[in-house]
């Protein structure tokens, strides 16, 4: 199903053909002035492509941009949006083939990982260290770790993300229902069932069923690490039919057809966030960047929703992530492209999009958490937030040792094409197309394919 997502900045004006480009740029800082997210210098005038996913704190970014940044600096920014599984082939055709289509992309924690190592990207460190009013340090270390490569951050995080569990705390006091702290996953279905015999109008929990490596296996892929499963051994054993990783799928389909959401195979973070804000479903497992629109002036839930922490089996269903901004060699504009996004990852910019539009794309800086405005506003989930962040290391949130790292997706460049095959399996055994055990069978053929090209 294809989303549509609002853009509300200029869209770019034509699409530049595919086709590799020579010449290295090595996208040093220039030695005569040093960019900031206030000044405009030598970049005035300049235009910069800009591509990134269509989530709420991107959008608000189009709506502020012109008249506080392009005022500013004299830089135009157009931007194209797009929903997440589009965003990831638009993003990886560009900066794998070097078109140099876009100034500046949106990756997320798994591109960063793997991507430093193709030599696809502009080292920004040199940058964020040389730009005084960015204030690297403050950047969270889970962030700044997971975007860099010798200590090097090869992209500057816009928000960052752990993952808990949402639940309607009205409806819970109403039903006399209560959620545990630190809940496990059994915890949540015997949840889910007795909801299920209090109002038949409310989907018990909303789960990603949608097809992806980044949408519904970045739920199940957590789930399969806190059942004690994984994708592979350190050496390149699939382990996609081990008992931790069968029975965090055996788990996960008979949650979702027995209490998730309907048409559950193409709901996705977007479709679960509406689901959940329109007050249609008690309970949400995802990502903790989610409780900015829960609690914002549209939502119909703002102030009776509850936060836990994600949930566990064996191990809590661990996750990190951050929606980055990435700078591919290619381009042209490296200034402009530094000013945009030393702004739009700026305490400044936080700032302004808690004056504007009552909604911060958090997580990534430590400052954040003490502002009075902020802590008043996310008072209801700020501290668990900040508390999933930090206990999720993806260097060791795994139960079995792998050949990368990553809590909820695995960081080897074979991952993006095997887990969006592996979620097209999960996808058609919650819609009762083959079992969850011949979804393990199938997904371990599949990984095997992946363990012989080693």
């Amino acid at each position: 199903m294809k989303r549509i997502i609002p853009v509300t900045a200029l869209a770019l004006a034509a699409a530049v053909a595919l086709s590799a480009c020579s010449g290295a740029n090595t996208n040093t800082p220039s030695t005569g002035t040093t960019a900031t997210s206030t000044s405009s210098g030598a970049a005035a005038g300049t235009e910069i492509n800009v591509l990134m996913v269509g989530n709420p704190q991107m959008n608000d970014l189009t709506t502020l941009t012109e008249a506080n940044f392009t005022a500013k600096t004299g830089i135009k920014v157009n931007y194209t949006v797009l929903p997440e599984n589009e965003l990831r082939d638009k993003v990886a055709q560009d900066v794998a083939t070097q078109a140099g289509q876009y100034d500046v992309a949106t990756i997320g924690a798994y591109e960063a990982s793997v991507w430093t190592a193709n030599d696809w990207l502009t080292d920004l460190q040199p940058y964020a260290t040389k730009d005084t009013t960015f204030d690297v340090g403050d950047i969270l270390p889970a962030m700044s770790g997971i975007l860099s490569k010798d200590g090097d951050m090869y992209a500057i995080p816009f928000y960052g993300e752990s993952a808990f569990t949402m639940y309607r705390k009205d409806l819970f006091d109403q039903w006399g229902i209560t959620m545990p702290t630190n809940p496990t996953w059994q915890q949540i279905a015997d949840i889910a069932a007795q909801i299920k015999t209090k109002d038949s109008t409310i989907t018990p929990i909303c789960l990603r069923g949608l097809p992806g490596w980044g949408e519904n296996m970045a739920v199940l892929g957590s789930m399969i690490s806190a059942f004690g499963g994984g994708f592979f051994t350190s050496d390149y054993k699939p382990l996609l039919t081990s008992d931790g990783t069968k029975a965090a799928v055996q788990f996960y389909v008979d949650l979702v057809t027995k209490y998730g959401e309907a048409g559950a195979s193409q709901s996705g973070f977007t479709e679960c966030l509406n689901t959940f804000s329109q007050g249609k479903a008690a309970m949400w497992f995802d990502a903790t960047s989610a409780a900015t629109t829960l609690e914002s002036s549209n939502s119909t839930v703002a102030g009776k929703v509850g936060y836990a922490d994600a949930p566990k089996d064996k191990l809590r269903s661990g996750w990190v992530w951050a929606w980055a901004w990435a700078v591919p060699k290619t381009t042209k504009h490296m200034d402009a492209a530094w000013q945009f996004v030393s702004w739009a990852s700026s305490k400044e910019y936080e700032q302004l999009a808690l004056d504007k539009v009552g909604r911060v794309p958090d997580g990534k800086r430590a400052s954040t958490f003490d502002l009075p405005k902020y802590k008043t506003a996310t008072a209801a989930y700020s501290d668990i937030m900040l508390a999933a962040i930090e206990a999720s290391d993806p260097n060791n949130c795994q139960a079995q040792a792998s050949p990368g790292p990553g809590c909820q997706y695995l960081g080897i460049p074979e991952f993006a094409d095997l887990g969006a095959k592996i979620g097209q399996e999960m996808s058609a055994a919650i819609t009762g197309q083959e079992t969850a055990d011949q979804a393990c069978e199938k997904s371990q053929a599949l990984a095997q394919a992946v363990a012989s090209a080693q």
